[in-house]
């Protein structure tokens, strides 16, 4: 635990000598920091994704370096400091899990996130969905969403009811496209087509967002195989010609 607590101390000491002598750092504010953080998080989601254990400890220190920067700015701003945000968070775990630290007794993970749902809405939240953040991605979205509402009992019985409504929603948007709706109409049913399908993904235990992000990986892998051996320019290839490189690249 020492040596946890002087590599923390070490980060806050280093980030103090920035903000005094360095230009760069001086400058820096919460918004010029934000998009610097939203690409830190995704170069996180990459290294999950690969599952490659070192480049998330990388980024791991990255991020935590990016949480300590706004502390320091909140410091200066006497807003807040690091150890108000650290026990504000520490308070906030302590209620949330009274079966930890209380007298409530659970049963199964699902108990566990009804009842962190419960006390949410005790503290004063107005609603299920708003701890949602708006800027997510809207595949992210939708999953985290439709997580909130099943903890309230917002939610199917089965998974055969589920690709029911995806059936549903598929004939649906066919009638709007068959139709030649306006616009609108057909990309609300698309949209539609693509929600039900993020539930019926969680509903068999499926990631939605990792699980495209791996097809487009794959397409990424097959299309460039085709770009490297390719005897001449795609552009005066046949569709037959790469579909064949292509169907190469899935046997490799």
């Amino acid at each position: 635990m020492n040596q946890k607590l002087q590599a923390f101390e070490r980060l806050l000491t280093i980030m103090d000598d920035l903000r005094e002598k360095c230009p760069w750092d001086r400058k820096q504010t919460f918004q010029s920091l934000r998009i610097l953080t939203i690409e830190e998080t995704y170069e996180l989601a990459d290294a999950i994704l690969e599952e490659d254990v070192q480049g998330i400890k990388e980024e791991i220190g990255d991020l935590m370096l990016h949480m300590v920067f706004y502390a320091k700015i909140a410091d200066e701003q006497k807003a807040w400091d690091i150890a108000d945000a650290l026990n504000e968070v520490c308070e906030k775990l302590i209620k949330r899990h009274p079966h930890i630290y209380g007298d409530l007794e659970v049963e199964n993970e699902e108990q566990v996130k009804q009842n962190w749902e419960k006390l949410k809405l005790k503290e004063g939240k107005k609603s299920v969905l708003s701890g949602v953040p708006k800027s997510l991605p809207a595949m992210v979205k939708a999953y985290r969403m439709q997580e909130k509402t099943k903890q309230v009992g917002f939610e199917w019985e089965n998974s055969e009811q589920v690709w029911e409504k995806v059936e549903e929603e598929i004939t649906e948007m066919k009638e709007a496209f068959s139709e030649n709706q306006d616009a609108k109409r057909r990309e609300e049913e698309f949209g539609d087509v693509l929600f039900s399908l993020i539930n019926y993904a969680r509903f068999e235990g499926i990631d939605p967002e990792k699980a495209l992000e791996r097809v487009n990986q794959k397409f990424k892998k097959r299309f460039e195989y085709i770009e490297a051996h390719a005897d001449r320019a795609l552009e005066d290839m046949s569709l037959a010609d790469m579909d064949a490189l292509w169907n190469e690249a899935k046997k490799k």
